[in-house]
């Protein structure tokens, strides 16, 4: 054999022992049990951006009817229309609770009644808008 191959055998093997010795321990060593899982904590992954998308939703909720003034069902008054009549001015058609129609006039300045109506007075008013 030539010298550098020998040469070359000689330093493969404490390359080779030191790699047989580590895959030994690495086979020898013990399998580590995987941790229980935590119910408490998958739970809380799960309700704590829940309840803040919740959260997200009804604060939308509030602004929204806050800006465009949404009311429920269960409101005293509703608007039944809204007429400009100039740059800061309108009539507001308004239904109470009760069912009575009141037309106000809302300027920058003040609110005036102007008249209390009949349902078939405004009733009238949408038949003829709708042809």
């Amino acid at each position: 054999m030539s010298d550098r191959f020998r040469f070359a055998s000689i330093a493969a093997v404490p390359a080779l022992a030191l790699a047989l010795a580590a895959g030994t321990a690495f086979a020898a060593a013990p399998e580590v049990a995987a941790p229980a899982p935590s119910y408490v904590r998958e739970l809380l992954g799960i309700v704590v951006p829940l309840g803040f998308m919740i959260l997200a939703l009804l604060l939308v909720l509030r602004l929204l009817r806050r800006r465009f003034g949404i009311t429920g069902s269960g409101a005293h008054l509703s608007v039944l229309q809204i007429l400009p009549v100039g740059p800061r001015e309108r009539v507001v058609l308004l239904q109470t609770r009760a069912g009575r129609i009141l037309a106000i006039g809302v300027s920058a300045q003040s609110v005036n009644l102007i008249a209390r109506l009949e349902r078939d007075d405004v009733a009238a008013v949408d038949d003829d808008a709708a042809t």
